[in-house]
């Protein structure tokens, strides 16, 4: 629990009845993060395609990311029980955000350097945010909350590419890819609504 406490999301144990409001900004955080994860490798081949990559070039540049994200879903362990799973939100949030806009000035060569480290950023939120499901929801409602909780953020990671497909032909790849990154600083805020709705 060492994250969760740092974070302030304490064990049911403890005998703090968990906020109204924690699992619905939970939830919508997962929602977004699924989104800016599905848009972002909807768009890559795009990007990538611009920059003079190959179809070999894609399918390396895609084996990056997963990788990096696998790397991220267990770093994320270890930052979560360092700074907390609202602190690990922020930074992995804005890495991902950032990471994403440094594609657009960086040659091929470079941005396939980059790309594991967005990986990390891309996929470490989701281990912290469906680790934290159970502690802030009362014991009775676990199951259903993380029914819910998979429910909603694979719906989202189903629905998003189809939007943003549509965002792609009507504004353009790049600008679509913007918006992904906007996204995800959308968490942002919400996670510092998480915080103060959680008991002290």
């Amino acid at each position: 629990y060492g994250h969760l406490e740092a974070a302030g999301l304490t064990p049911a144990a403890h005998d703090r009845r968990p906020a109204p409001r924690a699992f619905p900004l939970l939830l919508a955080i997962g929602i977004l993060d699924s989104a800016t994860r599905m848009g972002f490798l909807l768009f890559l081949p795009f990007v990538l395609t611009e920059k003079g990559a190959s179809l070999q070039t894609i399918g390396l540049a895609m084996t990056l990311v997963f990788a990096g994200g696998a790397a991220g879903k267990l770093a994320c362990t270890f930052i979560g029980a360092r700074i907390g799973a609202i602190g690990t939100v922020w930074l992995t949030e804005s890495l991902t955000a950032a990471g994403i806009l440094a594609l657009f000035p960086l040659p091929l060569d470079a941005a396939l350097v980059l790309l594991p480290l967005v990986g990390v950023a891309l996929n470490g939120t989701s281990s912290v945010l469906y680790g934290s499901v159970p502690e802030l929801v009362a014991s009775e409602r676990r199951t259903r909350a993380l029914s819910i909780f998979y429910t909603g953020t694979i719906g989202s990671g189903a629905i998003a590419p189809i939007l943003f497909g549509r965002a792609g032909d009507v504004l353009g790849v790049w600008t679509a890819l913007v918006v992904v990154a906007a996204i995800a600083l959308l968490t942002l805020p919400l996670a510092s609504q998480l915080r103060s709705a959680l008991p002290r």
